[in-house]
């Protein structure tokens, strides 16, 4: 392991960044460049777990506290659609996560835990009431 990049992992980085733009590919830290790509993925797929659960979570207090619709909440929710496209339309391969059922329950109950945060309601459903195309959808909303 580099201790440059146990060290400074930015001076790390562009010092890999000239390795191999200079094609010195004896000399670079493979183990930790392939880590640091796969780093960037994993980052990518909780940026979309996150946008996704605030959406959710959004959904859920329109739904659950119709009192208390705001156009701040509308925002939120055609907000994080708009950046959920966005990131979907620029990585593609972010797809498949909206047909994993393992990774919606997951953005599910983060959404839930999320929402009775801010709402102090404890009662959600158990698991999600949408569909991701209605949750994606520009024109839906909840009850």
């Amino acid at each position: 392991m580099s201790k440059l990049y146990d060290g400074d992992v930015v001076a790390w980085a562009l010092e890999q960044a000239a390795l191999l733009r200079g094609g010195m590919l004896e000399r670079i830290d493979a183990l930790n460049i392939a880590e640091e790509i796969e780093a960037v993925a994993r980052s990518e797929q909780r940026e979309l777990a996150s946008r996704f659960g605030v959406l959710v979570c959004h959904l859920l207090k329109w739904q659950f506290q119709p009192a208390r619709r705001s156009q701040s909440w509308q925002r939120t929710i055609r907000d994080q659609r708009a950046a959920i496209a966005r990131r979907l339309a620029k990585m593609p391969s972010l797809q498949p996560l909206l047909d994993d059922e393992e990774w919606l329950a997951d953005a599910f109950n983060d959404a839930v835990h999320l929402a009775s945060e801010q709402t102090g309601i404890l009662e959600f459903p158990d698991s999600c009431p949408w569909t991701v195309e209605q949750i994606l959808d520009t024109d839906f909303l909840p009850g």
